[in-house]
């Protein structure tokens, strides 16, 4: 089973293409963080923050480019991707990405902002549904 659920923020704005007949396909940048704690003895172990590049395909990438935004605290479900490609020396470079199947927007929206378009602020969702579906397997990026 290949499986991921992660908690963070998004750590800049997302970036949106349109591949393959217009299939959109969302990337950004999340934060999740472990909390630091304190040994027995004494010892004080840091925060520690892990970056993870996530992939939104079709109707979530349409909700990324919508709704999302740098700062928001996002709940991801999916899956990890390993690919590799050759950079210009000809070197192999290997990359890890989350290929999103599930995202719930964690972040309270101000009802004001029409931008966003309408929203709910009891719940921090979207009049949309707020967990979107990835319907069918992704396209590479």
């Amino acid at each position: 089973m290949n499986k991921v659920m992660l908690i963070g923020n998004v750590g800049k704005e997302p970036e949106v293409r349109y591949v393959d007949q217009g299939q959109p396909v969302a990337r950004i940048t999340m934060a999740t963080t472990e909390r630091g704690y304190t040994l027995q003895n004494g010892t004080r172990v840091p925060d520690r923050t892990e970056w993870h590049n996530v992939i939104l395909w079709r109707k979530l990438a349409e909700t990324v480019e919508r709704y999302v935004h740098k700062g928001d605290k996002l709940y991801i479900e999916g899956r990890i991707h390993y690919a590799s490609y050759d950079d210009k020396m000809g070197k192999r470079q290997y990359y890890t990405e989350i290929w999103a199947d599930n995202m719930e927007m964690l972040s309270p929206r101000p009802t004001s902002n029409v931008d966003r378009g309408a929203l709910n602020t009891e719940h921090g969702s979207t009049d949309k549904q707020q967990t979107e579906s990835a319907s069918t397997e992704p396209m590479p990026f």
